[in-house]
This record gives C-alpha cells, sequence and structure tokens, in this order.
C-alpha cells in the first residue's frame, strides 16, 4: 500500500489525479491517503503523518505539494528549498527515521503543469466531432508561471467552460491514454514517477 498526503482537501483534485497516475504507473490501486487542506498545514504537520501511515503498513509515503500556492503573495515568492526544508524539519521533529521511504515531491509549478505536458489528455477533452483542438507542446510546463490561469483561459477560449480543478482535472487525464513521455516534459512529474517506481 502506497500512503500520500496533499496539501488539498479530500476531494481535492491533487489527490484525484496523483492516485490516478499513481495506477497508470505501479498498477497498484490500494493507496492511504491524508489530506492537510492546505500548504502551512502540510509543511508543519507532514512528519506525524508520514509516521501514522509508516506504521499502518505503507511500503512508502510521497509528501505532495504544489510550489505555487492558491493565492500567491507577491511579496514573498515560495521557494522550494525553504518548503523543502519545513517537511523535512517536521519529520525530525516525529521521529521518522533518515533512511525511511518518505519522498518528497514538490510540483512546479501547480498541478496545471502536468496537465500542460499532457496535450494529448487536454487535446482529446476540449475537442469536439465539429472543433477539433489541439494542445501545442510545452517542452518546459514547469516553466509556466500560472499554469492554471493557462488552461483556464484555454477552457474559455476554446469551449466557453469555466475550468474548475476537483471537476476537470482527473476527466482531462481520462480523455485519452496516459502518454507517460509526454508527462516527463514536467521534471516534477518525472520525479513523481521516478519515487513512485522506487516505492514498487
Amino acid at each position: 500500500m502506497i500512503g500520500f498526503i496533499f496539501e488539498c482537501g479530500p476531494q481535492g483534485a491533487d489527490k484525484q489525479v496523483c492516485e490516478y497516475l499513481a495506477t497508470e504507473i505501479t498498477g497498484h490501486t490500494h493507496f492511504k491517503s491524508r489530506t492537510l487542506d492546505n500548504k502551512p498545514k502540510l509543511l508543519s504537520d507532514a512528519g506525524p503523518v508520514a509516521r501514522q501511515l509508516l506504521g499502518d503498513g505503507c511500503c512508502c509515503v510521497l509528501i505532495v505539494w504544489d510550489l505555487r500556492p492558491s493565492w500567491p503573495d507577491k511579496k514573498d515568492k515560495p521557494c522550494r528549498k525553504m518548503e523543502r526544508d519545513a517537511v523535512l524539519k517536521s519529520l525530525h521533529d516525529a521521529d521518522v527515521p533518515h533512511n525511511a521511504p518518505v519522498y518528497l515531491v514538490c510540483i512546479e509549478q501547480e498541478l496545471e503543469s502536468w496537465i500542460l505536458a499532457a496535450r494529448d489528455s487536454l487535446s482529446a477533452y476540449l475537442s469536439t466531432a465539429a472543433h477539433p483542438y489541439v494542445a501545442p507542446r510545452m517542452r518546459r510546463p514547469d516553466d509556466e508561471k500560472n499554469p492554471k490561469s493557462k488552461v483556464i483561459s484555454i477552457f474559455r477560449k476554446e469551449r466557453g467552460l469555466t475550468y474548475d480543478d476537483k471537476v476537470h482535472a482527473l476527466k482531462i487525464l481520462r480523455a485519452a491514454p496516459v502518454k507517460l513521455p509526454r508527462l516527463r516534459d514536467s521534471l516534477s512529474f518525472a520525479r513523481f514517477e521516478e519515487k513512485l517506481r522506487r516505492c514498487c
């Protein structure tokens, strides 16, 4: 059983998408996920939650969060190193052994970076018989500063829809067979995949 810790709510897009992709990558269908609602809680509480998941029999734990916060602070830009250090401190304070199979995956910038990388799925979801849509390749989707805004704009322009990650993110990925080489254009997805394979 694979354990996950997310910064979203119980029905959050990160949880939906990561569990779906984990099944596609590993074939596993048994996950134990804990959602901590927001980034500050994840950064402070990941340690004791990871310890509990390992104690409950998880073979490994992936701690997954977005670098870009839901409500960005223009003064204090997010720092992956500072956030990583905060999670490591939480693990240390919870007496999680240094060599425990606990892996940190910071999605850069946010989940929609992976959606933009999965251009076949995005194309399939937004296409109609009368109006086919072909999503352009983004060679470095992690470099897109505001990927959610980009997806929102594409939805509005191509279909006149309002993008909602909890409603649409998983549906997009399910719209076409997952092509892992395309998703690996996102280096943070490639890290997610590598850590999952290490678990197995």
